[in-house]
């Protein structure tokens, strides 16, 4: 059973940055693959990013890429989300979420948090 607790959601200005942390409990961390998640009002669910068991892996959506970088503490078990430059169409429910393979589709996941609200004003 893996339970996860994200944070650090909140409103930011276009071109700004935020960071979202996931708390993850369980002794299995160290065996399951990390994923963030996202959705806005009226659409559906999408993946943001992804990281391997081991870290070494990583996978982002195309409108992510070079603006969004994931990692993880295996120690602490936390998940990471920095992400900068941020814009307005990056508003949305932001979810972590534990499967055991890194992949993009939110079928693969098994857990998930409850998330965290991420506003970005123009």
């Amino acid at each position: 059973q893996v339970q996860l607790a994200e944070s650090g959601g909140g409103l930011v200005q276009a071109g700004g940055s935020l960071t979202l942390s996931c708390a993850a409990s369980g002794s299995i961390f160290r065996m399951i693959a990390m994923g963030w998640y996202r959705q806005a009002p009226g659409k559906e669910r999408e993946g943001v990013s992804c990281i391997s068991r081991s870290g070494g892996s990583t996978n982002y959506a195309d409108s992510v890429k070079g603006r969004f970088t994931i990692s993880r503490d295996s120690a602490k078990k936390m998940v990471y989300l920095q992400m900068d430059s941020l814009k307005p169409e990056d508003t949305a429910v932001y979810y972590c979420a534990a499967g055991l393979v890194a992949t993009m589709k939110p079928r693969d996941y098994y857990y998930w948090g409850q998330g965290t609200q991420v506003t970005v004003s123009s």
